[in-house]
Parts: structure tokens; sequence; C-alpha cells
């Protein structure tokens, strides 16, 4: 069934690789728009939890995924359609390269009619600017261009022979310049999360700025919101079922829900990578759902049902986190009850024995899983898989730099896209599912409904022998706090 359809001006930033500006050139739009007093929806394509915060907090608006694999082609249609309906305008930022992954940033902005901005890094080239801009373009014709811009461009003279080179078919919609360039903090994994640098507003505020005056440089008439193209949005309500029979479409329809149950999520400096599409899944099927802090709290919520430790950078505070004894007590009353933990990379690491940093310092940390982590220096394993859990299939990513050993036989393994190797490990100890897998809730509701409305997973006996572990490792780790 589809709808009364809405319109909305609308653009696609990409570009020809990683690291050449998407991120900086999408916030600051978002920033330079949103300062003069237009509504902005911000979207990430593909699975990232850093860049839709340093969005979100651009345009003052959760930014949401779009990603036709992991959230489904109906529920990306459908988040578009409604953003259209209250928004002035609607910016999606790409993955990788343009043509990267299957299916790519393209395959979504040739399917919902959105013209691609290209963003390409011009501070090793110049007329060669263009020609990987044409290129892109002449690759798959079908696919709508609006306009490039040119970032660490060095001069004037630069930039102008830049805008010499590309076609009538590619507008020059201006060119940052390396003077006095503005970086988004960045760190392993990823940009730096915004609450932890002071003045990112005014960062912000700068980089939308520098974009609205590289356009009026060479469009003096002209502003942002001028250049952005219309797009029409329609929604689709019906579900979508893939190969491996895993719905990924519109979950209004169920026949069990969450109703009743108490969620308890950890959420502070170490433990942010949520999507709100998955805290609002929750709270649509009707779970309460309440936050803690493995920092700096000391007690978990009242009456919790069950508990869920999303991603995020344990090893930036593992010294607290260590420290925090309280917390790890708390946790561990909580699984000796034997009901449902969702650990999800971090919230696994915490859950572990300990974690030994590139320094070769160990951590002890809350002790409820087998396990132990150790932080490398290269990049860890990335890319989408599917969850095999016993409740369904779960779609999601892997994105990591530690490798963990555990002295648990997996319940199952991650299924890679179209690769034949096995994926991530997944646990299933005592009352907690575990793995380095980031799961999409939406893609499979019933399943993800099943893990947080299980049953107590233990028996007095099961308890009994996690306590002995918990004594023991505290002996061996010189802990002085209580275990019995």
């Amino acid at each position: 069934m589809e709808g009364t359809a809405h319109r909305c001006k609308a653009i696609f930033v990409s570009a020809p690789a990683s690291g050449q500006g998407k991120t900086t050139v999408t916030a600051g739009m978002a920033r330079q728009l949103r300062n003069t007093g237009l509504r902005v929806s911000v979207f990430k394509t593909g699975p990232d939890y850093l860049d839709p915060l340093i969005l979100e907090r651009a345009a003052g608006m959760p930014a949401e995924q779009l990603d036709l694999w992991m959230v489904g082609e109906a529920n990306c249609r459908n988040f578009l359609y409604q953003a259209a309906a209250h928004s002035d305008v609607i910016l999606i930022e790409g993955v990788m390269g343009l043509y990267d992954g299957d299916p790519s940033g393209a395959d979504l902005a040739q399917l919902f009619g959105l013209p691609v901005l290209c963003v390409i890094d011009a501070s090793a080239m110049a007329q060669t600017t263009a020609a990987v801009a044409l290129g892109l373009q002449q690759f798959r014709p079908a696919l709508m261009f609006a306009g490039v811009i040119a970032n660490r461009v060095g001069s004037d003279r630069h930039s102008q022979l830049i805008q010499d080179a590309l076609p009538e078919s590619l507008p020059f919609w201006g060119a940052l310049k390396t003077e006095g360039e503005i970086c988004l903090p960045q760190r392993h994994l990823g940009l730096v999360n915004p609450e932890e640098v002071s003045d990112y507003d005014k960062i912000l505020d700068t980089v939308g700025e520098r974009i609205q005056a590289a356009i009026q440089a060479v469009a003096p008439a002209s502003t942002l919101f001028d250049l952005l193209p219309d797009c029409e949005f329609r929604p689709v309500y019906q579900d979508r079922i893939d190969d491996d029979g895993q719905g990924v479409g519109n979950s209004s329809a169920k026949s069990v829900d969450l109703s009743g149950k108490k969620i308890g999520i950890a959420r502070d400096a170490a433990f942010s990578f949520i999507y709100p599409a998955n805290l609002r899944f929750l709270q649509e099927q009707g779970a309460e759902v309440c936050f803690f802090s493995p920092l700096t709290g000391e007690r978990l919520p009242e009456e919790l049902d069950a508990l869920w430790f999303p991603g995020g950078y344990p090893e930036l505070h593992v010294e607290k986190l260590s420290q925090n004894r309280q917390m790890h007590a708390a946790v561990r009353d909580f699984v000796t009850s034997g009901r449902p933990v969702l650990a999800e990379c971090g919230g696994m690491l915490y859950l572990q024995r300990a974690i030994t940093l590139l320094d070769g310092s160990r951590w002890p940390l809350a002790n409820l899983l087998p396990a132990e982590g150790v932080m490398r220096t290269r990049g860890g394993c990335q890319g989408m898989q599917t969850a095999p859990l016993p409740e369904g299939h779960v779609r999601g990513h892997a994105h990591h730099r530690t490798v963990s050993t555990s002295d648990l036989a997996p319940i199952a393994f991650g299924k890679r896209i179209r690769h034949p190797a096995p994926g991530e490990p997944i646990f299933r100890h005592l009352g907690i599912t575990a793995s380095y897998l980031h799961l999409y809730f939406q893609s499979n509701p019933a399943a993800i409904i099943a893990l947080f409305s299980a049953k107590p997973a233990l028996n007095t006996d099961q308890r009994e022998l996690l306590l002995q572990d918990e004594k023991n490792a505290a002996i061996a780790d010189g802990f002085d706090g209580k275990y019995a």
C-alpha cells in the first residue's frame, strides 16, 4: 500500500573513498542549515555509531541508519518518508566510496532518487579531481549527481583549475581550503564522540560557515539551501522477506511483545554505541527502558527484567570501569538470577575477566564471562554479518580492535555476506548472550523479543559455580572486595 508523497529538499553526500571529508561536509551543512532556522533530518548509510553522533549534534535531531541489507528497503523508505513530512532538508551521508559494498551507497541513492553530492580530497591533484568526479558519474549513468565539493584545496588558483575542468553536468559547489582547515577529532575506530570535545559546537559552526562561504565564492547569489534539489518520498508498508527468511521490513505486526518488561541499558562515555532505532523498537514493543552507568553508577535500576550492554570504548575508561566494584557486584547479582543479558562488543569485553591494553597493563573487569580481551594495533574484524541466534537470525555488523580468548565453546558463528569464512563467535553463558556483533533489532523483531523475554537460565548449582569462579578470580587479581 502506498500513501501520498512528501516533497523535501535532499542530498546524498558521498565520495570516491573514505577519508575524503564526507562527515565534515555533511555535519557542516546540517549545522549551517539549522543555524538559518531550517529543520534538518540527518541519516548515515551503513552501520556506524560515531558519525551519527556527530550528525545528531550538528542537526539537533537523532541520526538514523539507512542500509538496504541491515535496515531493509521498507524501513529505509519509511524513515525517509517520515523525515520528509516534518523537515525542510534531508541530508544522507554515505559510507566508504560511492560504489563500495553490496549493497552500496549508490544503490541506495538510485533506489530512492537521491542526487549525489561528491566530496573529493583534491590536496594532491587539480584537474584530475574533475576526471575522478566524471568517472563516478559515468560509472552508473542512471545515478543523479547534484555537484562536487573539492576538499583540502590549496589556493584560489587551485580551486579555479578544478572548476574549469568540471563539465556542466557536474556543478562546482565550491572548495574548502587547507588554510585554516577545521578537522573533526579522530581516534581508532573513527571520529571522536562530540561529548568528549568541549568546543565541538564552535567547530561545527565554523565548518558550516566555511561551506556557505565556499558556495558563495563560486555562486555569489546562492545559498546552500538554494542548491539543494527537491526529492519525492513515498511510504511502503509491506514487509520484505529476504533469501534467508528474515524479515527486514516494517515491524508493526507482532504476535508477542515486551509489554511489562523493564530493560536496563548501559549508557555513558564508555558505552554509547546505540542505534536510536533499537531504543525506539524496545519502547514501541512496550518495554520500559532505563539507563545506568557502569562508569559512575553504584547499582542497577530496580526490578529489571533484562540488561543490555551495548558497544563503545571501554578501553578508554578501563581504570574507572575496573575500580567500580560496586557495579561489578550489582551486575553479578543480576546475572546469578539467570535473567537475560545482551552484551555487544565493548559490552562483552566489560563482562569478561579482564582486558589487556597496548601498553601491557591488564585491568580486571566484571568477570562474568570466562574470557579475556586484548587490544591490538591493527584493524580488527569489520563488516556486515547475520547472528544465527537460537531465537532467530538477526542482522548486524562487527568493527573492533580487540581479540578475545574464551574458555567457552561458541553456540554459533556470524554469517558474513557472500563470504564463506565464519564470522564472529557467539557465546551463551548463564543468561548472557555475547559477541562482537552489534545487532539491528528491527531486522528480526520476534528474535529480539524472545531474547529479552527469556526465562531465568540458571539453576542453583550453576549459581554456586559462578560465585566460586568469582572468588578464585578475585584472589588471582588481588581484589579486596567481597564476592560471597
